[in-house]
């Protein structure tokens, strides 16, 4: 989620994607998965073709944002900030229906056995018949809605930008809210009937916290004094512990990255570690314009978790795998560029986009989550938008060009 300065964009809870444990293995409902974990179980490995790609726009700027789509039923469901919401067919590319929209659309969308659920840049939220986009209900808030959406038991919840958090029956009946009068870009997850994280109290207007769904009261709140920073990641969950990370770009490239994780339910700190942005041997030339374009993406330095690692990307050329039991950082990796993509793990491979520039393309990444060594990388048209998403056999990404990918392995 991010905050409003003067002058200032500030920082989010992000975060990019998710698999969520459904009935089918090759379905990818929810905002980075089970516990916010950007993992699957569901491994995948390289060489992966080209399976198809789409070119979303075949003119315009480039891509600010490209959040991360759903699957569901072999069907591939996401906005686009050509203000389109669009329903492809997983293993052709066939264009199923496409829902217009009066603003770009920014959110991570959420799917269910009949409907899937958005927001858009035009103040209102969605819910689509999944079979032919049909309008099912549309409520307006009168802010963006540039947030994940959650489904939670027969609920949904989203949260519009300096508004409010909304929880909705599937049905388009209002059940509660919670007022957000400071974030921006926000992202959360749900989990044993807790929000976390969920806009802090009116009189804390610069807090976020663990929310009880049940009760509506905070477990605990944590407040944007403790962190001096300017974003603030989406977190996941291992057991009782909360993983998430924060950034204070300062100025130039002296950025300034904390590293956390807390007790889940007490809000109790249990480590800490501190680092300065890593650029290799090609730095960005304008950092200022990089973080813009960091805060668009709701999955910027989410975790990715894999058996007791926690593994971030931050924006810079450094690849970080912590312990995540002492917050020793078990090993770094430093990229030839800046890391574009958060990073998702399948089996026991980390897959993430790495930027470029005119001589050396962009490329998708593999690297190996036991150590971080470089496995397989593949050129791709554009740098790639927010963490890849593997959804059974497919490896599913979009790029600041427009380009729409569908990969697959190569048997």
């Amino acid at each position: 989620m991010s905050r409003r300065h003067t002058g200032l964009l500030g920082a989010a809870l992000l975060v990019s994607l998710a698999l969520a444990g459904c009935r089918s293995r090759a379905d990818w409902v929810q905002f980075r998965g089970d516990r916010g974990s950007g993992s699957t179980r569901n491994a995948i490995y390289p060489p992966l073709a080209v399976k198809w790609k789409l070119k979303l726009q075949a003119e315009g700027q480039t891509a600010y944002a490209f959040n991360n789509p759903v699957v569901m039923g072999g069907t591939i469901y996401f906005g686009s900030t050509d203000g389109n919401f669009y329903a492809l067919d997983i293993d052709s590319g066939y264009m199923r229906w496409v829902f217009k929209t009066q603003g770009s659309i920014n959110s991570v969308p959420f799917a269910d056995d009949t409907q899937v659920y958005f927001g858009s840049n035009d103040g209102s939220a969605y819910a689509l018949n999944r079979e032919d986009g049909k309008l099912a209900w549309s409520f307006y808030t009168g802010h963006t809605i540039q947030s994940t959406v959650i489904g939670y038991e027969s609920s949904i919840i989203f949260i519009s930008d300096a508004g409010a958090a909304y929880v909705f029956s599937r049905d388009g009946v209002l059940q509660h809210q919670i007022p957000n009068p400071t974030w921006f870009n926000f992202s959360f997850q749900v989990y044993d009937d807790v929000m976390y994280f969920a806009p802090g109290p009116e009189d804390r207007p610069q807090s976020f916290g663990a929310y009880d769904l049940r009760t509506r009261s905070y477990l605990f709140i944590l407040d944007t004094m403790l962190f001096n920073a300017t974003w603030y990641s989406f977190p996941a969950l291992r057991g009782s512990n909360l993983y998430f990370a924060t950034v204070d770009t300062g100025g130039g490239l002296d950025w300034l990255y904390n590293y956390y994780a807390y007790d889940r339910l007490s809000g109790e700190l249990l480590w800490r570690y501190t680092d300065f942005a890593s650029w290799g041997s090609n730095p960005p030339r304008d950092p200022w314009s990089l973080w813009e374009r960091d805060l668009e993406l709701l999955d910027y330095m989410a975790p990715a978790l894999w058996r007791n690692l926690v593994i971030y990307t931050s924006g810079d050329a450094a690849v970080r795998a912590f312990d995540g039991r002492s917050g020793r950082l078990a090993w770094s990796r430093t990229l030839d560029y800046p890391a574009s993509a958060a990073p998702a793990v399948a089996g026991d491979r980390v897959y993430l986009g790495m930027s470029g520039d005119l001589a050396n393309p962009p490329r998708l990444l593999a690297l190996s989550a036991r150590n971080g060594r470089t496995l397989w990388e593949m050129e791709t048209e554009g740098e790639i938008l927010s963490a890849p998403l593997i959804a059974g056999k497919w490896v599913i990404f979009g790029t600041d060009r427009h380009v729409f990918y569908v990969l697959e392995e190569v048997l």
